[in-house]
């Protein structure tokens, strides 16, 4: 198959000889134009998986045999006049691209395009079924298994973040998980430059418009692994957003429940603020009522991916540091907290419902 985002090899007449140097530079540099495959040559076998950006697929390669996925990006999906954003879809494949070679990331093929439709469609390798589909098949993840799943995870954000990429809707929906346990990070449909955002003051931030391309984007995200900032400005949101989403899918490793279960801004900032209090008030302790088989540093790793402020924040190859990945470390008994825990996962009881 072609490489991913290069033009396709055709056959070109010989360049008029008559012709003027400057007439030899135009053909030239319309032969750099991009060309996409024909989705002809894959075989749909079966839906497995959508999203709000588009419909995944398992397919078939006609020329190789090859089982890979197709994300299919429908005619009508983002313009009103029935026709994707060849933009956002080369954009999410350009980035995509940019990791290419990391086995934490979903590793992209090629773009494709419907002869007759005015489909397009983005070829990736076909990873295994979404980290939520594990958790809701099985039991938790003990401590070690955690450990290994956040090493993976955090390996491949170091990579995005290093890339000047910023994920945008990190959740188990978006992590697939291959046969033999590795994990991958797919799903860049909200994924931005971080270079959009480097450079501006926390006020230039704040001031910018209220509809900007990265508040439509976030409209997209799943809003239970939304970091604060994301949620309170919501038209600006860097790398640290991507480390609290990380947070929250730790917890739910472990618990095999989502640690937020707000389904409106307002409760979901509730408990988020409910979080930081309990952190701000007993420190790790605050997770001893819902991860009791954590050890001591686990639940530093839990709290610092956590931190209300996006400044205080571990970043990926912090936590990558952090002893609960370089030492050897034994699950601790279970302690009881001298005072009482935050309630678990975040109930509506816990944000003014019945009592």
């Amino acid at each position: 198959m072609a490489a991913a985002l290069t033009p396709a090899a055709r056959k070109r007449p010989a360049p008029d000889k008559a012709g003027s140097p400057a007439d030899a530079g135009k053909k030239k540099k319309r032969a750099r134009h991009q060309q996409f495959e024909n989705i002809d040559d894959y075989e749909m076998l079966e839906e497995i998986g959508e999203g709000i950006f588009g419909v995944v697929a398992k397919a078939r390669d006609h020329r190789t045999g090859a089982t890979v996925a197709v994300k299919w990006i429908r005619g009508g999906e983002f313009d009103q006049d029935g026709a994707p954003n060849l933009a956002a879809v080369v954009r999410e494949a350009s980035f995509l691209a940019t990791c290419r070679g990391h086995p934490g990331i979903v590793q992209i093929k090629n773009v494709a395009k419907g002869e007759e439709t005015r489909d397009l469609y983005i070829v990736m390798e076909l990873a295994g079924p979404s980290l939520r589909s594990r958790l809701e098949r099985q039991q938790p993840f003990s401590e070690d298994e955690t450990r290994d799943a956040m090493r993976q995870l955090l390996q491949a954000v170091e990579k995005l973040h290093a890339t000047g990429t910023i994920h945008g809707d990190i959740n188990p929906d978006n992590i697939l998980v291959g046969a033999d346990g590795a994990l991958k990070i797919c799903g860049f449909g909200c994924a931005t430059p971080a270079g959009d955002v480097a450079g501006k003051t926390f006020l230039e931030r704040l001031l910018e418009g209220a509809r900007t391309q990265h508040q439509e984007k976030l409209d997209g995200t799943t809003m239970q692994y939304r970091s604060p900032e994301q949620l309170i400005w919501s038209q600006w949101y860097g790398p640290e957003g991507d480390m609290y989403a990380l947070g929250c899918v730790m917890a739910e490793l472990l618990t095999g429940e989502p640690l937020f279960t707000a389904t409106t801004e307002d409760d979901m900032m509730d408990q988020t603020l409910d979080l930081w209090d309990e952190l701000a008030s007993m420190g790790v302790e605050a997770f001893d009522d819902v991860i009791d088989h954590l050890s001591l540093a686990g639940r530093e790793i839990l709290a610092g991916l956590l931190s209300y402020y996006s400044c205080e924040r571990l970043t990926a190859a912090e936590a990558l540091k952090h002893r609960w990945f370089t030492e050897e470390t034994k699950p601790p008994a279970a302690v009881k907290p001298e005072s009482p825990g935050f309630v678990p996962l975040f109930t509506e009881r816990s944000i003014g419902g019945d009592k």
